[in-house]
């Protein structure tokens, strides 16, 4: 595998504080970039910045604020940007859920990625940039149980597909790729979702666990990111992660 070097490079990742994003945090920061940890929650980060040894920027702040966006993509100007934050759905069945809780993947996850995204493009970054924007395996399979999180999940799919297509347009060659992990259920989230799943078929949560296959380890996540952030054979587009590794997805 073709790849760049990431030690000395400024990166940037959203939604860092835990789960995929804190891994991601933690493989990047290992491959020898310059990361800057952006949650809404201050003490995860400074949790975060201690177990990495006092080298870690952090930003407590909502990565679907506009303002922040515009703002620290000038600050920093990352060479590599992730955009992984995003808000755990209520799960519950459609005809319980409220237009305002169906809605909350699309006005947080979604609209993080939208504002990211444009930044970058209108800035632009530096030209062999990297925007990764975490999808969801949901946005290909659905997910019934949690409001409009395929949906969201599959939008922000097509809104770095659509960027790469500008990049491509103006000459600007950054690249920009979306990540779909599969379910699992060794994140809080994941862990929710399938216990959602479990009650709703009445089995007990192993079982669930069983059908999904091997679980992805948030460590496994952020070695595959920090990989195709140092890759330079992942072409544009959107690869499906599941824990046999990346794979693309035909358009």
């Amino acid at each position: 595998m073709a790849t760049s070097e990431l030690s000395g490079t400024t990166a940037l990742v959203t939604g860092a504080s835990r789960g995929f994003g804190r891994a991601i945090t933690v493989a990047l920061h290992d491959a020898g970039a310059d990361v800057v940890a952006l949650s809404r929650n201050a003490e995860r980060l400074a949790e975060l910045q201690s177990q990495l040894g006092g080298s870690l920027t952090t930003v407590a702040a909502d990565a679907a604020d506009p303002v922040v966006a515009g703002q620290l993509i000038e600050q920093y100007r990352p060479r590599t940007l992730v955009l992984n934050a995003g808000a755990p759905p209520l799960m519950r069945p459609i005809q319980h859920q409220t237009w305002e809780s169906f809605s909350r993947n699309w006005e947080v996850d979604t609209r993080q990625a939208f504002h990211w995204i444009r930044e970058a493009l209108i800035l632009p970054l530096a030209p062999q940039s990297t925007v990764i924007a975490m999808s969801s395996g949901a946005a290909l399979f659905g997910s019934p149980l949690s409001g409009g999180y395929a949906g969201a999940k599959a939008a922000i799919r097509f809104i770095t597909g659509y960027a790469a297509e500008e990049s491509g347009r103006a000459g600007l060659g950054i690249r920009f790729v979306s990540v779909l992990p599969t379910l699992t259920p060794a994140t809080d989230r994941g862990g929710a979702a399938a216990a959602a799943y479990a009650r709703r078929a009445g089995v007990d949560f192993a079982e669930v666990g069983k059908g999904l296959g091997p679980a992805h380890e948030p460590d496994h996540v952020g070695k595959h990111i920090a990989d195709l952030a140092s890759s330079t054979d992942h072409a544009p587009g959107a690869y499906l992660l599941t824990p046999g590794g990346l794979k693309e997805i035909s358009q």
